[in-house]
């Protein structure tokens, strides 16, 4: 399988679930200003809808948007627990976290990386993306993980997004658990190795 990425964005997420799973994937660099990948073909004939990630299956379909890449990698390894089995309770609770960082917290970032948002603009979506923390804040202040006492899925997606806070300026310091969250996923071996894959971080600095 190839998975199209962009370094640091949304699809770290998905290559940090492969590598929990152990799911051997072909990384595929694409710069999504220029909708061209690393070897200059055009990445909208891959995914017209032009952003990442993209995880082009075996058979040669092409599955998009993360929460349902990550779901669906989770699924070809039930049993590293990534993703609670289909039709339990708990398997809604996951779906029901992705949307909430899928909606509330991914997107609301997207106006803060744009230079020409106007201030007050930007000054608006950092408080609500304050407030939409403070559910989250909630939940990590009472559990290691996002779903209980295993690490999913939900918390790569989170990890990921929340790690865009230090580009955009925006204060997260008053969010203690979230905060301490941060660094356990950090810490995770797997994730050490995507970061350091897609040049994040340098491979003394995880050592």
């Amino acid at each position: 399988m190839k998975l199209y990425y962009s370094p640091g964005a949304c699809s770290l997420s998905p290559h940090i679930v492969a590598r929990e799973a152990g799911i051997p994937l072909t990384l595929v660099k694409t710069d999504t200003k220029t909708k061209r990948i690393e070897s200059g073909a055009d990445f909208l004939a891959i995914n017209p809808k032009g952003y990442v990630p993209a995880l082009e299956l075996d058979n040669g379909e092409v599955l998009t948007e993360g929460p349902a890449i990550v779901q669906y990698l989770a699924d070809r390894k039930p049993e590293s627990g990534l993703a609670p089995a289909h039709g339990t309770r708990e398997r809604y609770r996951l779906q029901e976290m992705l949307g909430y960082i899928n909606s509330e917290i991914h997107k609301t970032y997207s106006p803060l990386f744009k230079p020409d948002t106007p201030d007050a603009t930007r000054a608006e979506r950092k408080e609500y993306l304050r407030k939409r923390y403070a559910l989250i804040e909630d939940i990590l202040a009472k559990r290691t993980w996002l779903l209980g006492d295993h690490f999913t899925v939900a918390d790569a997606y989170l990890f990921t997004v929340t790690s865009w806070a230090k580009h955009v300026e925006l204060d997260l310091s008053a969010f203690k658990a979230l905060n301490a969250f941060q660094q356990r996923v950090a810490a995770r071996p797997a994730v050490q190795a995507a970061m350091q894959e897609e040049g994040l971080i340098r491979k003394a600095a995880a050592a």
